[in-house]
């Protein structure tokens, strides 16, 4: 029998008091209060309820490195970016590598593969996928997040197979519905969608709730919504749960995963049982999880944290093993073999392939992408000009660059091509294939040559991260889906800001140039971004022209 002390935070009865937990046969069998006056603090183990490990650029048991490091004990995972270039071919790796950490790594079956009809993925997952998921894996807890929300309000046949084979097996559904209000809202909820982490506004959050949603206040590396919502967690305490959605691997190792959450609830002055109720209890009782509240006879998954100021994590248990304690260096470490999982067919281009032909010499108006530092958002404006020689030129001057988004399944296709502004580099091109969410080529640059040296670097690394100028190319090769590596990562974190650096120096002020590109084909997401099978109005969920009649 194994016995750690402490002051221990019992959340659900909202008590503190001096003790000692005792663990066997990794479950907690005994909790006795103590005389003995502690010092550090233990506390349930923190829970993501929605999180993409894709998007830390690290394969499962390489994330779970780092997941453990900052307090996390369970997550539940969306294998949907893996599942857009490889299928459940893709699902079944996630699945089989999480195996290799004792993270706790639950799955959703992803709902929306390909996320649209405008784009090309690499598989298409369907309602008999889903089943067959199902049916193979204890692990898949029920419908990631469903982002064709049009398609549950309007009764979309294949969408509505998926939601009804996932009450067949009485499993959950998670929702994706940004800016969705009213009736709309009403109908999406009653088809069964049962969770939103989308809300970026408190009454849009209030009306989800009211509607009998659990909002899933965000905060990764792209979007950020705790500051629009962190009043919930004092006036509907019962009702949210804290998730990272998407984080990558500086942030990670710089900030944190859930904890960096509980850290910013803190410091606003929140009541902490409320908090630990976010950041994990709410998560195990509302997806049913096998995970430690902290209760006997519970599993033995906790932490344990200096103080309830600072929350510095000194030691992660799971099962009732310490799986991490900040004294010991490289204590839990896989030693990973590489993989090279991949979906990879595009040919390599040249700088006629992505030229825009234009018939009337002159000035010339064009439907062109404005980007926002760090938002996923994109607004449509209507930029002047020059067709000289028969062709639309990037200009540096009025920051009007070119966007190309390459299909990288197909080895006959075509490069797709617009106008960008906002990002404002100065000379070279970066380019990459995290994608969302069907994960092709994409490149941004100031010349068609810069740009293709770029794009065709990235076909040579099979996937990856490229920052091109003039003779210098650097780059990070993400060799598992063109969306993870199996390096360390800490080596992946420092290589990925050392890239964002460079890309900088190319003249872009805005923080992170590649997680922004990165959704500059997410269709899903409002206003205007390009596929590779065109300039797409996310507003009108229609395909547009580049020139302006």
């Amino acid at each position: 029998m194994k016995t750690i002390c402490g002051k221990i935070v019992k959340v659900t009865e909202k008590e503190t008091f001096n003790g000692c937990i005792s663990i066997e046969n990794g479950k907690i069998v005994k909790i006795e209060k103590s005389e003995k006056e502690y010092d550090n603090y233990i506390v349930p183990g923190l829970i993501d309820p929605h999180v993409h490990i894709e998007s830390s650029m690290l394969i499962p048991e390489k994330f779970a490195e780092l997941a453990i490091k900052n307090g996390t004990v369970a997550i539940v995972t969306d294998p949907h970016e893996i599942a857009n270039v490889l299928g459940l071919e893709g699902i079944k790796f996630m699945i089989e590598n999480s195996k290799n950490t004792p993270l706790k790594i639950y799955f959703m079956a992803p709902s929306c593969v390909p996320a649209t009809g405008f784009e090309t993925s690499g598989a298409v997952i369907n309602a008999k996928d889903i089943e067959t998921l199902y049916r193979n894996y204890p692990e898949i807890l029920g419908l990631a997040e469903m982002m064709n929300f049009p398609g549950v309000i309007f009764g979309d046949e294949e969408v509505m197979r998926k939601i009804e084979i996932t009450k067949k097996y009485k499993k959950h559904i998670d929702g994706h519905a940004p800016l969705l209000r009213g009736e709309n809202l009403k109908k999406y909820v009653e088809a069964g969608i049962e969770t939103d982490h989308e809300c970026s506004t408190i009454e849009e959050a209030i009306e989800k709730i009211n509607l009998g949603m659990k909002i899933q206040i965000r905060e990764g590396s792209a979007a950020k919504d705790f500051d629009a919502l962190h009043t919930l967690i004092e006036t509907h305490p019962e009702q949210i749960m804290f998730c990272t959605d998407d984080s990558h691997p500086d942030e990670l190792i710089e900030k944190g995963e859930i904890n960096k959450i509980v850290k910013k609830a803190i410091q606003k002055g929140h009541n902490i049982f409320n908090i630990l109720k976010a950041a994990s209890i709410n998560a195990i009782r509302h997806y049913g999880l096998p995970v430690g509240k902290l209760e006997i006879n519970d599993p033995a998954d906790f932490i344990i944290v200096n103080n309830l100021q600072d929350f510095e994590i000194i030691k992660t248990y799971i099962d009732g093993e310490e799986v991490y304690n900040k004294n010991i260096e490289n204590q839990y470490k896989n030693n990973t073999i590489s993989h090279n999982i991949n979906n990879f067919k595009a040919k390599k281009i040249t700088e006629a392939d992505i030229q825009v032909k234009c018939n009337k010499e002159g000035s010339i108006k064009i439907n062109t992408i404005l980007a926002f530092d760090g938002s996923l958002l994109t607004k449509k404006t209507v930029e002047t000009s020059n067709c000289k020689n028969g062709e639309i030129k990037i200009d540096t001057e009025k920051d009007l660059l070119k966007l190309v988004v390459y299909n990288r399944y197909n080895e006959n296709s075509k490069p797709s091509i617009a106008f960008i502004k906002g990002f404002n580099l100065k000379k070279g091109a970066i380019a990459s294939t995290v994608a969302h969410d069907s994960h092709n080529i994409l490149a941004i640059g100031t010349s068609d040559k810069e740009i293709t040296k770029a794009v065709n670097k990235l076909i040579e690394l099979k996937g990856g991260l490229v920052v091109s100028n003039n003779e210098q190319t650097d780059f990070i090769q993400l060799e598992v889906a063109g969306l993870m590596t199996s390096h360390n990562g800490k080596e992946i974190a420092e290589k990925y800001l050392q890239l964002n650096k460079i890309a900088k120096e190319l003249g872009t002020n805005f923080k992170a140039p590649f997680m922004t590109l990165a959704f500059m084909a997410l269709l899903v997401i409002p206003e205007i971004k390009l596929s590779d099978k065109g300039l797409f109005d996310g507003n009108k969920f229609e395909f547009i022209n580049l020139i302006v009649e």
